[in-house]
């Protein structure tokens, strides 16, 4: 389930966005040097053609996302950061 570090900038290096790119070890779906991304409403037009998987045992089936093919894979971000809100955090 580990993956390579350099793998996770190049994912980065592959978003075209005006904006910044951050991630956490523990929230970037990044397996095996794999990037896999839940299957939501909003981005299944985008992704009705793309291998799906899991991304570790007892995970639910996501997409695996082509991270090679830099147009499609912001077009996914972009999709996602206009659809699905950043979790509160919450009160200690």
């Amino acid at each position: 389930m580990a993956s390579d570090l350099n793998y996770v900038q190049y994912v980065i290096d592959q978003i075209k966005t005006n904006g910044i790119i951050t991630y956490k070890k523990m929230v970037v779906m990044i397996c095996d040097n794999t990037a896999f991304v839940k299957m939501l409403d909003c981005i299944k037009p985008l992704m009705e053609n793309e291998e799906t998987g899991f991304p570790y045992d007892g995970a639910k089936e996501h997409y695996i996302v082509n991270t090679d093919n830099s147009e499609h894979l912001s077009n996914v971000v972009m999709t996602l950061e206009k659809n699905v809100q950043m979790p509160k955090k919450r009160k200690k």
